[in-house]
């Protein structure tokens, strides 16, 4: 009796979870994310630094500044990788656990992920014309973090700890200016990986 009573609780929980909350977010697609992103780090560190351009310098500046296209380019390619693998690895997901992907749950989270994205974004390009280069590493850890933690009220609780992580690690980096790709690596890469392998082997092993 008291087995069947703890399983009823356990399935209206699971019922309403369901209902609240964006649950087919795939944890391989953060461990992916976070690999796309350690390569595009590696191609900016070889368009961009060198040995001797290594710390914020002026020669860093104008290396940035002269390949801004490719640098950006390289931003682009590692944002749709992650995007179109988030998208098709939870969908799969979605279709496992015989739920809606696209339902409300989904447009809120993407909406409050979104809002502080598109203010730092606006933000660091702000901050680029204006010669403050050494802030805009630091600048999309921290807004990413931020669209995480408004984000997490429509998903696992779990990726609010994500995001406070980023917004500490871009708050560092203030400090430490002039190491904002390893900052950024560590942030977008390292943690993506470590988060995405918590959420596959917690809640889809």
């Amino acid at each position: 009796m008291e087995k069947d009573y703890l399983k009823d609780i356990s399935e209206i929980r699971s019922i309403m979870e369901r209902s609240s909350r964006f649950i087919s977010l795939s944890g391989l697609s953060g461990i992916m994310a976070g690999i796309y992103a350690l390569i595009g780090a590696y191609i900016a560190y070889e368009v961009a630094y060198s040995y001797e351009t290594v710390g914020y310098t002026e020669q860093l500046v104008r290396s940035v500044r002269e390949n801004v296209t490719i640098l950006l380019l390289d931003a682009l390619g590692v944002l749709g990788l992650a995007i179109i693998t988030g998208v098709v690895l939870s969908k799969r997901k979605a279709k496992k656990l015989g739920l809606v992907f696209w339902d409300k749950n989904a447009q809120q989270l993407v909406i409050n992920l979104l809002i502080p994205l598109a203010v730092g974004g606006a933000l660091a390009i702000i901050f680029y014309q204006e010669g403050y280069i050494k802030f805009v590493a630091p600048m999309t850890l921290i807004f990413y973090g931020l669209g995480l933690l408004n984000a997490s009220y429509f998903t696992y609780r779990d990726i609010r700890l994500l995001g406070l992580s980023e917004i500490l690690l871009g708050l560092i980096a203030c400090v430490y200016t002039g190491y904002g790709l390893y900052f950024w690596a560590a942030g977008f890469g390292l943690l993506h990986i470590i988060y995405g392998a918590v959420m596959y082997y917690k809640y889809e092993r």
